[in-house]
């Protein structure tokens, strides 16, 4: 009877440990189904129309269709992976003609107004956002931008173009610091690789653990950039960056949703949802990925999660927040925010609610009893701004941490 009692009791520990490096589930007040969805993937391929090429075949490349309109004339459909769906039209083509010569080129979003003003490029790599008075507006969904061309590639872009090689080549030269170790944790519905930062310096056990998520959703670039800006502050060699890097850890996941990002989806993963309502019952592999990795870290260090971080971006700055307090962290935002907004001497938009939806801020609060923040970006926000706010955001949470005590 003593050998049942032994083995069942083994098996328990063993169920216990099982459980314990996995993620819970939640019922959150407002569900949100994340079964798959079929996605319709567009056609890689060169277009030609008179002496005028367009071409989609590239990681991150969003161009439906090419045609000639008139002999001035272009359109480019773009639509996105399937729908419901946000309105974030997210395109991205190569484009060059022939001959050099000038042309309108019509987007036509069909049912979704225009949200991105284009950024140019000769190499895919240096971008600067066109000329406005260069982009008419014919409609709600459709809009012309007056382009030169010539036998060189013109590379035309919602966003800058930020694709999983690009995010792999950061990760890599991030990786260089003594405080970073890079890691592949798991992969994608579609077999691509799921990054993960950790930085720390010392010993890893029982170390209070800041997590960093970014680009859930495809066209958020502005977000990620907060987020390369973030963490460059907290590698820096200074006083205040040396001695947080000792007393935390900082888990971060760079691209959440390598798929969609190299598909060139407007929101959604390889599986036609969005990852950031599927923090419940973890039906894509991309946030059982995360999930359950940061939960088995956790638990194998004896740690725990304080401050969860989610980069996004959308029409305007602003923070996304929890109402409820955290007994670990209490006030924090309220302090951080305020200490942000009187070093970059700006206004800070914040909005509280309760934690009533499978997002990641949510995720945060019921998972780990952590404060939970959406840190969002404007799309047309400026590029040194970015970088001065994921600076000053890091440098003011860093200094909020080592004295809160």
């Amino acid at each position: 009877m003593k050998y049942y009692k032994y083995l069942l009791l083994i098996g328990v520990l063993v169920l216990v440990r099982c459980r314990s490096n996995v993620a819970s589930v939640y019922d959150f007040p407002k569900p949100v189904d994340t079964h798959s969805q079929s996605i319709v993937m567009q056609d890689k391929r060169l277009y030609k129309a008179d002496d005028v090429s367009a071409d989609n075949r590239f990681d991150g490349a969003r161009l439906n269709n090419f045609f000639q309109v008139d002999d001035q004339t272009f359109q480019v459909d773009i639509f996105p992976e399937n729908t419901p769906i946000n309105p974030s039209p997210w395109y991205s083509f190569k484009i060059w003609s022939d001959n050099p010569r000038q042309l309108d080129l019509i987007l036509n979003y069909d049912s979704v107004p225009h949200r991105y003003q284009p950024w140019l490029s000769n190499n895919g790599i240096d971008w600067s956002m066109m000329d406005s008075t260069k982009i008419e507006m014919l409609s709600e969904n459709k809009v012309k931008i007056h382009l030169q061309l010539a036998r060189d590639t013109l590379w035309v872009s919602a966003q800058e173009l930020v694709n999983s090689e690009r995010v792999r080549t950061w990760c890599l030269d991030v990786s260089r610091h003594a405080a970073v170790h890079f890691d592949v944790v798991g992969k994608s519905l579609l077999g691509k690789d799921i990054y993960r930062l950790r930085i720390g310096e010392g010993i890893e056990q029982k170390k209070p653990t800041i997590i960093i998520l970014s680009r859930q959703h495809p066209p958020e670039v502005t977000g990620y950039f907060a987020m390369q800006a973030f963490i460059d502050e907290i590698l820096k060699d200074n006083p205040v960056s040396n001695a947080f890097r000792e007393k935390y850890e900082v888990l971060v996941y760079p691209l959440m949703n390598p798929d969609g990002v190299d598909l060139g989806h407007w929101r959604h993963n390889a599986g036609g949802i969005d990852l950031n309502r599927d923090w419940a019952y973890y039906r894509q592999p991309e946030t059982r990925t995360v999930a359950n990795d940061i939960v088995k870290k956790l638990h194998k260090e004896r740690s725990k999660v304080i401050l969860g971080l989610d980069f996004h971006s959308t029409w305007y700055d602003i923070f996304y927040t929890n109402i409820p307090q955290t007994k670990s962290l209490t006030d924090f935002k309220d302090f951080w925010i305020y200490s942000v907004k009187e070093s970059i001497q700006d206004s800070i938009l914040e909005r509280a609610s309760e934690p009533l939806t499978p997002v990641s801020k949510s995720w945060f609060y019921e998972q780990f009893n952590a404060v939970g923040i959406t840190y969002e970006i404007g799309d047309g926000t400026s590029r040194p701004y970015i970088k001065e706010k994921g600076e000053t955001t890091a440098r003011e949470m860093m200094k909020l941490l080592l004295y809160k005590d």
